[in-house]
């Protein structure tokens, strides 16, 4: 029988980098009209646990990676695409977005009463607290991936080839 120590599970178990495979759809939400071979692709990814329940492990350092995909348009045509997605290289703990709304909530308790607060729009929007701004300049050329943090462009490589010009993935221009 085979017991793994302590030591070594929570060390291999703590917040980290490791290889996860991830979905090309869930990082290109908007190309729905392709199939991708692969359909996932392999990425370094923050994952695991941190020491405290109030805290989550997030990525601090973040880079993209060109992977080449087979792209298909069924019926129509298939090729080989440079796709960019992004890689973490660095992950921290840190507060959770809802235990600090928890605690905001708390001190502003008996302040006002009887005055009823508006309920903000996208209140159940997915945790974005840790992502960085696209780009503050043109950020209505980018998505931005609650989840991953992942700037991707409106405009796809074929819109932009089907005009004679090439996608820069960087400006998305």
């Amino acid at each position: 029988l085979l017991v793994i120590k302590f030591l070594e599970v929570y060390e291999r178990s703590f917040c980290r980098t490791i290889e996860t495979l991830v979905d090309i759809f869930q990082e290109y939400p908007d190309e729905v009209e392709y199939i991708f071979k692969p359909s996932c692709v392999p990425l370094m990814r923050c994952a695991g646990c941190c020491g405290d329940e109030g805290l989550e492990c997030v990525p601090v350092d973040v880079y993209n990676v060109t992977m080449e995909i087979m792209r298909i348009k069924p019926h129509q045509s298939q090729h080989i695409a440079h796709m960019s997605f992004l890689q973490h290289s660095k992950c921290d703990c840190r507060p959770k977005k809802d235990v600090k709304n928890k605690q905001e909530k708390k001190s502003k308790r008996g302040k006002g009463k009887g005055q009823k607060r508006k309920r903000k729009k996208g209140r159940y929007k997915p945790s974005s607290f840790h992502c960085e701004p696209c780009s503050e300049r043109r950020k209505h050329l980018f998505v931005q991936d609650p989840q991953t943090c992942k700037c991707s462009c409106k405009f796809t490589d074929s819109r932009c080839k089907s005009r004679q010009l090439e996608l820069n993935e960087r400006t998305c221009r």
